[in-house]
């Protein structure tokens, strides 16, 4: 499902909706960090539940988990970019369609403000291919993810 819409207009849904319910889901699935990452690693191997069960034995009413999964998040956390505003997938999604050997410099400057926004980054348009690859590269990502 596609989920372009910002967030605010997920939570003003009926929670009853199926929209809303999908939406929520993906959205707590999303890591925030290294801590989330963790914690699904250790759930799904069942030492989570080992530790909870040690602590509880040794007479610990919390094993911890929780606080250092926090910590985590906090030290390593993954940068999510910004939804695509309806207007700049417009335009994205028209560049990539086009079949191009240049692009021009308002192309450029319009690709690394929309980079900048949705990535929370300050570069700036350069003449470097290697950079203007990589910015290209995960916008192309994007994009495409943002179609499916």
């Amino acid at each position: 499902m596609d989920f372009t819409k910002d967030e605010a207009y997920y939570e003003s849904l009926d929670k009853r909706t199926k929209e809303y319910k999908l939406w929520k889901e993906w959205h707590q699935s999303q890591s925030e960090g290294f801590g989330d990452t963790i914690e699904k690693v250790t759930e799904a191997t069942g030492i989570k539940k080992a530790v909870k069960r040690a602590a509880e034995l040794l007479g610990y009413d919390d094993c911890g988990c929780d606080a250092r999964k926090e910590k985590l998040n906090k030290i390593f956390r993954y940068r999510k970019p910004e939804c695509l505003e309806e207007d700049e997938f417009v335009w994205l999604s028209e560049f990539f369609d086009k079949s191009r050997t240049r692009v021009t410099v308002p192309e450029q400057e319009r690709m690394f403000q929309i980079y900048n926004r949705v990535f929370k980054d300050q570069r700036e348009p350069t003449p470097c291919l290697g950079c203007w690859k990589e910015v290209s590269g995960k916008m192309k990502a994007l994009t495409q993810a943002h179609r499916e």
